[in-house]
């Protein structure tokens, strides 16, 4: 009599716990997942610092295809040197930070790349905020902060990977930062106009020519002269002359 009310009990107990299973499988499945960023003892100001980031994926149909990353205050694209990722995967600069993207991972497979930091800014911690894309177009976004990222209460938010840094060694300093693509100098191309201020070059005056003009002028005037009075001279010698042979 009493075996019938005994399997009963197994059976309502073991669907019980079934149930209970999935239900936690299901909970428990997006909450697992999430975007972090790692570097062991990273200290403000710290120098050449590789991170390591990873991501999970949350899709049970697609692969991942790409990671974007907007960089926090005072890192910019040209601070960052990339390391090593997925295979035929590649690093891409863009205006507010970088890209790592390539062939289409396996569904289901995380994604995980390093690159290194020129130098970690002054902070006491540093929040990565990531795109993740799928190659069904969907986009995973870790952008939430600490404060938002509680979700439903339950964990099930898409918190951003943030870093937390120790505090600068002693005597560590801002080494000078690396310029902007916007910011870059540029060198200015010679110009092809003329300098208007420079006075341009004049033929010379022939001072030969001149002044032989001026010492023509100063000559002819006394020779001139002279010549009258030797002639003046040689008819009133000739007058005399003759005058005096006549008597």
């Amino acid at each position: 009599m009493h075996r019938p009310t005994s399997a009963r009990t197994l059976r309502r107990a073991a669907a019980l716990t079934a149930v209970t299973l999935a239900v936690v499988v299901a909970t428990a499945g997006p909450a697992a997942a999430h975007a972090e960023v790692e570097a062991e003892g990273a200290r403000a100001l710290d120098q050449n610092v590789e991170l390591t980031f990873s991501a999970e994926s949350e899709s049970g149909s697609a692969g991942i295809t790409k990671v974007e990353v907007i960089l926090p205050e005072g890192l910019v694209p040209a601070d960052i040197t990339y390391g090593e990722g997925p295979d035929g995967w590649k690093f891409a600069p863009t205006d507010r930070g970088y890209t790592v993207s390539g062939t289409k991972l396996a569904v289901g497979e995380d994604v995980e790349y390093v690159v290194t930091v020129r130098q970690l800014p002054d902070a006491k911690s540093l929040v990565f905020k990531t795109l993740q894309s799928y190659s069904d177009g969907k986009v995973d976004r870790w952008i939430e902060l600490e404060e938002e990222a509680e979700g439903d209460g339950h964990g099930h938010g898409h918190p951003a990977p943030r870093l937390d840094l120790k505090a600068a060694a002693p005597g560590a300093k801002l080494v000078t930062p690396t310029p902007s693509p916007s910011e870059e100098p540029t060198t200015a191309a010679p110009s092809t106009k003329p300098d208007t201020e420079t006075p341009s070059a004049e033929p010379a005056a022939d001072s030969t020519n001149a002044d032989d003009g001026d010492d023509g002028m100063s000559l002819a005037v006394p020779l001139g002269i002279g010549a009258g009075v030797l002639l003046l001279g040689g008819g009133a010698w000739w007058f005399r002359s003759r005058r005096g042979g006549t008597a």
